[in-house]
């Protein structure tokens, strides 16, 4: 019933938009949205509080008997997608303003926008196996019309292609292992998968679970899966960069906790091989985050970095199911959900944010920007509440999930296990390098853009962002801060999905005591803000009679300022960049000094992904070489084109005879 009616919402709504102009489109793709984000959430929020949704629907001879369920599980997928989704629409409504003369493409990109939601809610409540694969075919495809909106530029296409060829690796990966289950079952329903893994030999599970975590893993963009992220979502408009990064990448995650919720294997294997992979995703995409120049592929890399950080938590309530360590499972799957809605939430902010510096300034290069916290101070600001929460720093969301994490790490080196007490160990260490790294990282990102003095002349005139662009930025700001002061009412929200895995009945003390552990780190979040409050008005109390002049910093004793004194994004992080040069490409062009008075000179690096030239490049042009040699066979004549399809009829037609021919002879001789 729910997604029937959904599915109408759509219909009607892409039926209006290719009927109506200019801004009622965006309003028409707003509603749509926005009725099918309300239905929805009612049910999610139900599920939540313990009355999950099941029904079903016919889907005549092809697919029978189709269930619909929504767990916990699904109702908090389902509540973080809609924010962010709802959020990308309003911000997406005015930053698309400027291409509404383009009647057919924005249509599209509309259409699209609101069929990718219905998508992604059939992928949350849907456990048929292959209406599950249409709908995450018909979300693959709608995020890649998405992604070309601006498919005149070259670049924008063939990040767009790339996404497609890798969302489709992915589908062929889903594909198998639903049809290696389904013929030992004869079902598709998901309640197979957990009757399978139950009756065959662990190694079979294990590689099922491991052809089932490769395609989420595509998805999600874990190393060495993510090659695609990068060039997608800096490709995309700001709106779907944001929808993007927040949501659609969950849909790994949610399909790999899916998994283990029903495949019943060897979780410690398990456990110990997400960790594994989580550490490196985490640690490879800060440091590929530091040395981009490109604003919105340095966010993107931050993407890849953060859904490590929620594999971290993964692996450890793995582990902790292989163990029977109930501790280890909550903080586990607690920090990874939890973290999931906050990676939604600090990253579509700043996404958004980068939209609107693009907007003002068509640059997107960080090396030509500064200073426009003067002109941008309200998006300068959000920018920076939104890096202060992607860095862990307390009082905001994101220190609140990676805190979870690491009591869970911290409790796991206690083990009588050596080999358990290093890996969390370097757990640790990692998830402190990666902090550590990010905070590097978005002290570049926001001091070249938005402090010191502009670096590259711009010709339009900057200014802040309007209401419509401001207000979702807000809302998300607000859900940031309202997680980082109040978490123990989202631990208590998260706990329902996480007791799917160890047990209503076991959770409660463990729920409780990591709910009295944060409610004094609230305690200390309110305490700094009214801090902060008091001193600012103490301040504010003690200059207001006095007259306030303004005056140019204090150049240091120089005359004659200029923005090439100034840090670049290049050389903020030189020392780093020098120290992990092995492990990166960076293509550098330079040109030489010359003479006692040197004209200006160029120079200008261009790091490269080590891990996809290896993965995607070598690959691809190996096969091309090997292509290339039949090139011939395209040569233009229409005579040779006639006698490929002659050739072809021909053997269509001799090789069934011949195969005939020899069955007839062998059962000839038999006779004899």
């Amino acid at each position: 019933m729910i997604l029937g009616i959904a599915t109408l919402i759509t219909i009607v709504g892409i039926v209006l938009l290719t009927v109506t102009k200019g801004r009622a489109k965006g309003r028409i793709a707003l509603s749509a949205v926005l009725i099918n984000a309300g239905l929805t959430s009612w049910i999610a929020a139900q599920s939540l509080a313990g009355n999950s949704f099941e029904a079903s629907f016919q889907g005549g001879y092809v697919f029978g008997e189709v269930p619909i369920r929504i767990d916990s599980l699904s109702g908090w997928f389902l509540l973080t997608m809609n924010l962010t989704m709802v959020t990308g629409i309003v911000y997406g409504v005015r930053y698309m303003a400027p291409y509404n003369n383009q009647a057919s493409n924005i249509t599209l990109h509309y259409a699209s926008y609101i069929v990718n939601h219905l998508s992604m809610i059939g992928i949350y409540s849907l456990q048929h196996s292959l209406v599950f694969l249409c709908a995450w075919e018909l979300m693959a495809i709608s995020a890649f019309l998405m992604v070309i909106f601006e498919h005149g530029r070259i670049e924008v296409l063939k990040a767009g292609i790339n996404y497609l060829i890798q969302s489709h690796l992915c589908i062929l990966f889903l594909t198998v292992g639903f049809i290696w289950v389904s013929s030992k079952t004869g079902s598709y329903d998901f309640a197979a998968i957990s009757t399978y893994s139950d009756t065959v030999a662990p190694s079979l599970t294990l590689l099922l679970f491991g052809c089932f975590f490769v395609a989420f893993a595509f998805k999600a963009g874990f190393v060495p899966f993510h090659t695609w992220l990068p060039y997608a979502h800096p490709a995309a408009p700001a709106h779907v960069s944001g929808v993007m990064s927040g949501v659609i990448i969950k849909l790994g995650i949610f399909g790999i906790l899916r998994i283990l919720l029903l495949i019943k294997g060897n979780h410690l294997v398990i456990g110990y091989t997400i960790l594994i992979i989580s550490l490196i995703t985490g640690v490879y995409g800060v440091m590929l985050a530091i040395i981009q120049h490109n604003l919105k592929k340095l966010l993107a890399y931050h993407s890849i970095e953060n859904i490590g950080i929620i594999g971290i938590g993964i692996g450890l309530g793995t582990i902790g199911l292989g163990l029977n360590k109930p501790y280890l499972i909550f903080a586990g799957f607690a920090g990874a959900l939890l973290h999931t809605f906050n990676h939604s939430l600090f990253k579509s902010l700043l996404f958004y944010a980068a939209g609107t510096v693009y907007q003002s300034t068509h640059i997107a290069n960080i090396e030509k920007l500064g200073g426009l916290i003067k002109k941008m101070p309200q998006t300068a600001t959000l920018f920076l509440m939104a890096s202060l929460a992607i860095c862990g720093l307390p009082p905001l969301n994101g220190f609140i999930s990676e805190f979870i994490i690491y009591s869970g790490l911290f409790d796991g080196i206690g083990s009588d296990k050596l080999t358990q007490s290093i890996i969390m160990i370097i757990a640790i260490f990692s998830m402190a390098i990666i902090g550590g790294l990010a905070i590097l990282c978005f002290t570049k990102a926001f001091s070249i853009v938005f402090l010191g003095t502009e670096r590259h002349p711009i010709h339009q005139r900057i200014h802040e962002a309007d209401f419509f662009r401001l207000f979702p930025k807000y809302i998300v700001a607000l859900f940031i801060i309202a997680v980082g002061v109040l978490p123990q009412f989202f631990i208590n929200i998260v706990a329902k999905p996480v007791s799917l895995f160890v047990g209503s009945d076991i959770l409660p003390p463990i729920q409780l005591e990591f709910t009295g552990v944060t409610q004094m780190v609230s305690l200390a979040a309110w305490a700094l803000i009214f801090l902060s409050l008091i001193v600012v008005g103490i301040r504010k109390t003690a200059t207001s009679r006095r007259n306030i002049t303004t005056a140019p910093t204090w150049g240091c004793g120089y005359t004659a300022p200029t923005s090439q004194l100034q840090y670049t994004a290049n050389s903020f992080v030189r020392s780093f960049r020098k120290l992990i040069r092995p492990l990166l490409i960076i293509n550098k062009e330079e040109e030489v000094i010359d003479g006692v008075f040197p004209k200006p000179i160029h120079s200008e690096s261009r790091p490269y992904d080590k891990l996809e030239a290896l993965l995607i490049d070598k690959p691809t042009t190996y096969i091309r070489g090997i292509m290339g040699r039949f090139s011939f066979v395209q040569n233009g004549s229409v005579q040779f084109y006639i006698s490929y399809g002659v050739v072809f009829i021909f053997i269509a037609i001799t090789i069934p005879l011949l195969v005939n021919g020899a069955v007839y002879v062998i059962n000839l001789f038999k006779q004899i």
